[in-house]
């Protein structure tokens, strides 16, 4: 069985450590812990592939990053997922999450967009709002400041600190809901 696992965020330096990029921060623990590396593919998108598993409980896995902004991610995901065929059933979409507390993380299968531009143009791109979502925690920001400008800002320091055992805990998500289903997944990881 194949499964497709995006990390949705911005292309460029300049995005790579922002709150809005951290779906795409746990397809590169993802792709560090398997010595993989990303390859450039047609649908303009980055992709890395393993497997985990033997036998008949073995799972390939196509990591992917798009090379386009969180609002066009749709139409290269949906290329890619049909280019290797995979059913939207089997298709993760790690993302950022102003709703919950930094560090939470809850996982669940299909859903509204919640003004998320990434979920909502693939969504728009699928024609179904049904697949997972593994939602990674940032919390909403403190006081006036725009959500908009805040998701596309570094982590505090603070949250620096605890980043690096979030970002293991998600790609630990990803390959327990691959391997272990949603409700154990949600049992173990929704906290």
């Amino acid at each position: 069985m194949t499964w497709l696992v995006v990390g949705l965020g911005n292309p460029g330096d300049q995005y790579a450590a922002t709150r809005h990029n951290v779906g795409q921060m746990v397809i590169d623990e993802l792709i560090g812990r398997h010595s993989i590396k990303l390859s450039s593919h047609k649908s303009r998108t980055e992709i890395a592939a393993y497997k985990i598993g033997v036998g008949e409980n073995a799972h390939s896995i196509i990591l992917a990053k798009s090379k386009s902004y969180m609002n066009e991610t749709g139409g290269p995901i949906k290329a890619l997922a049909n280019f290797y065929s995979v059913e939207t059933k089997n298709i993760i979409a790690l993302h950022d999450e102003l709703d919950i507390g930094f560090a939470t993380i809850r996982s669940k299968l299909g859903g509204g967009d919640n003004g998320h531009n990434g979920l909502k143009s693939m969504t728009s791109a699928f024609g179904t709002p049904d697949y997972f979502r593994i939602r990674l925690g940032i919390g909403r920001p403190m006081g006036q400041q725009d959500p908009a400008d805040f998701v596309l800002k570094a982590f505090s320091k603070v949250e620096q600190k605890d980043l690096p055992e979030f970002i293991v805990r998600g790609a630990d998500v990803v390959e327990s809901l691959i391997t272990q289903g949603l409700e154990r997944t949600q049992t173990a990881f929704n906290s």
